[in-house]
């Protein structure tokens, strides 16, 4: 699984970098079924939006974003979405296997 974090109109630091890795552990079931995980963060006036476009194995593309005044609050907020679609997806796989 290829990882890129990117940020615009803000610097992505080592901490920063460290707490996407770190949550990445949460996900790291789906890693077999996940090709690319492309993260953005963007700093939007006094607040953050937190994207993320993982392509699966199977071709499906996913593209998610959450905004937040707190840039590691949207970050958890963002890796709660990538659950719960990363399990809708494994789980329309199966059931078409």
């Amino acid at each position: 699984m290829n990882v890129d974090i990117q940020g615009i109109h803000l610097e992505v630091n080592e901490r920063t970098r460290q707490y996407i890795e770190k949550k990445l552990a949460r996900i790291d079931y789906a890693k077999d079924h996940i090709i690319d995980l492309q993260f953005r963060l963007l700093k939007e006036g006094s607040g953050f939006k937190c994207q993320v476009t993982f392509n699966f194995r199977w071709g499906n593309k996913t593209h998610l974003e959450v905004e937040c005044y707190d840039l590691f609050e949207g970050i958890d907020k963002l890796f709660d979405k990538m659950e719960i679609k990363i399990n809708r997806e494994k789980s329309k796989v199966q059931e078409h296997s």
